[in-house]
């Protein structure tokens, strides 16, 4: 049985990773520092498998890192451990400089450390973003080789890591592999990114906030398409490339918002009356344009999306729905200012 890390994995991705790792026959070990993105709730299902560890553990912490590589000799690390959300990092950008940029320098030096002394080589998959990309022009799409050019603290903190892993690749010959995935949405992601708000104002009858003026184009896929992705990217991906993972499905941010309104009348959700788009101040640095060209996963390692954006949505909406009551806890907790909820 083939033993993996997910970093992160109690996070939105990395819990739908691990989901699908399990299902195929990997012995997982989840190395998450459980902030506040972080749901014990995403795993419960798994909690217990016997193919399952999970270690409590900062990914800056390179010398714990270094043991459970020297005990487990996993075949490869899925590093998702990142601070996520753009607005944040414009109130705070140090804990992403914290994560997303020395944390992976330590998992590459706890790599790096495992091959000198225990002679472990290891495939090291660094989960990154379409943002280091930055705005993309009307026509245009970003290949694997686009200039990197991050308008925010966030983006900028992937890049930079990106980056790192690439130079540990060339000089100290670590297996390494990078993938780009556009904006992920679907089951077990936290109630601040734009999808779950959306969705949880709706089921709440509170007005969706909306920057801008809503133009800003996203590109989408359903979690468990760009975790397939992953999966064959680490199997079947060319040592020391990145590859970009979208769906090619992009919709203005206003045009989602009323995808999912559409959605929610179709499934028979009562709406309240007061429900509605609220045009907010925008954000600084907002990109206006994020678009992917992935023929390279495509023609390289024969993936390809299957969910199109109304099921996925649909499937989005009943998830939360059956789950609404768990997400209205850790909201009361952490967040309902962010949502602008009174629960």
């Amino acid at each position: 049985m083939k033993k993996v890390i997910v970093t992160g994995g109690s996070g939105f991705i990395g819990s739908n990773l691990i989901q699908l790792l399990l299902k195929k026959k990997y012995f997982v070990i989840n190395i998450d520092k459980s902030s506040y993105s972080a749901n014990p709730y995403n795993v419960k299902d798994f909690k217990y498998n016997k193919n399952y560890l999970f270690f409590k553990l900062d990914i800056n912490q390179k010398n714990k890192i270094f043991k459970i590589i020297k005990k487990y000799k996993p075949a490869g690390i899925f590093n998702l451990a990142a601070e996520t959300h753009v607005d944040r990092s414009i109130d705070n950008a140090q804990t992403f400089i914290k994560t997303n940029v020395l944390g992976v320098h330590n998992l590459l030096e706890a790599i790096r450390k495992s091959e000198k002394k225990i002679k472990n080589k290891l495939k090291f998959l660094q989960v990154s973003t379409d943002e280091v990309y930055g705005d993309i022009p009307s026509n245009t799409e970003a290949k694997e080789d686009y200039n990197y050019n991050p308008s925010s603290p966030y983006s900028a903190s992937k890049a930079g890591a990106d980056q790192l892993v690439r130079s540990y690749g060339r000089t100290y010959g670590i297996k390494i592999l990078i993938a780009n995935p556009c904006n992920n949405y679907g089951p077990n992601q936290f109630p601040e990114k734009f999808v779950p708000k959306m969705i949880f104002n709706i089921l709440n009858g509170k007005n969706l906030p909306l920057y801008g003026k809503g133009q800003n184009v996203r590109e989408w896929i359903y979690v468990k398409d760009n975790c397939e992705a992953l999966l064959k990217i680490f199997n079947r991906g060319k040592i020391g490339k990145n590859y970009n993972i979208g769906s090619g499905t992009r919709l203005k941010n206003i045009d989602l918002i009323k995808k999912l309104l559409r959605i929610a009348k179709k499934k028979n959700i009562k709406l309240n009356k007061k429900t509605m788009i609220e045009f907010v101040f925008d954000r600084p640095g907002h990109d206006e344009r994020y678009a992917l060209n992935s023929s390279r996963i495509k023609r390289e390692i024969g993936w390809k999306n299957k969910t199109n954006i109304s099921n996925g949505l649909l499937k989005t909406i009943i998830w939360y729905m059956k789950n609404l009551n768990f997400f209205k806890k850790i909201s009361k907790k952490n967040i309902s200012k962010r949502l602008g909820l009174k629960i």
